[in-house]
């Protein structure tokens, strides 16, 4: 029984990549907190994972050579995900019409979205299945395109092309990089063309964005400080960014 158990829970934090204790009470109903934390040290012990404060993660040496960038990625900055989703949840509105990019930081905004009447878009196949296996009333469309293999996004004249057909109440966008001068950049053009568009069909268009990408620049910019809404990131991004913003009207949260 206990060996089932622990097996079920490092099968869940593989798939998960990061937990919390909590989610593991809400996996395993029924099982102590105590006993929780006695699997984690034994699946730890095993080189199974890694505890973390408040929770576990997958034990990144264990993925193997073929580990892909996304997955590599998703490990990175939990905690800031996890503060930027919940300062976007509150921005979510039954019977809106809603895009969301793809990305490591969306995907744990994907893991949380409520269970409500909302019509979503995205060119995301993961972003897509993780809202359709855990919600039930969200309307999801995927847009086509060429699929990259290191962001998981749909990209090209198949997305740009569906994009124009449709209205987008809300967009959520993220950002591989963020400079004053640069503006909100990646490092794909048919990425950043897409991310324009979208930006160009939002009634509102709100950035998530750690702050670790803050100062840095990738080659394709896609969006400046005016063209967004609203800014998420976990932590101040610093005052030149923040007094930007406020010249733009952006609310920075």
């Amino acid at each position: 029984m206990m060996t089932d158990r622990r097996s079920q829970m490092r099968a869940f934090i593989d798939e998960r990549l990061n937990v919390r204790v909590k989610e593991l009470q809400e996996q395993f109903p029924g099982v102590s907190v105590m006993t929780i934390r006695r699997d984690l040290a034994a699946l730890e012990e095993e080189g199974a994972i890694i505890r973390t404060r408040g929770g576990a993660r997958v034990n990144l040496d264990n993925l193997g050579v073929a580990e892909d960038a996304y997955r590599r990625r998703e490990l990175a900055f939990p905690e800031a995900k996890e503060v930027i989703s919940q300062k976007a949840l509150a921005f979510f509105e039954p019977k809106r019409s809603i895009f969301l990019d793809a990305g490591t930081t969306m995907m744990t905004l994907a893991r949380r979205i409520p269970d409500d009447d909302l019509v979503l878009f995205t060119a995301a196949p993961n972003i897509a299945l993780e809202v359709l296996t855990r919600t039930r009333r969200p309307q999801v469309t995927l847009l086509g395109g060429s699929l990259s293999r290191t962001t998981l996004a749909g990209s090209g004249r198949a997305t740009l092309e569906q994009l124009r057909s449709i209205n987008i109440d809300m967009a959520f966008l993220s950002t591989s990089a963020y400079s004053v001068s640069g503006g909100f950049t990646v490092g794909n053009p048919y990425e950043a063309e897409m991310k324009a568009d979208v930006i160009r069909k939002a009634r509102r268009v709100v950035m998530l964005m750690t702050a670790d990408k803050v100062g840095h620049s990738m080659p394709y910019t896609f969006a400046q400080m005016r063209d967004v809404d609203v800014l998420i990131c976990e932590a101040d991004p610093g005052e030149e960014i923040t007094r930007l913003a406020a010249e733009c009207g952006v609310t920075v949260l």
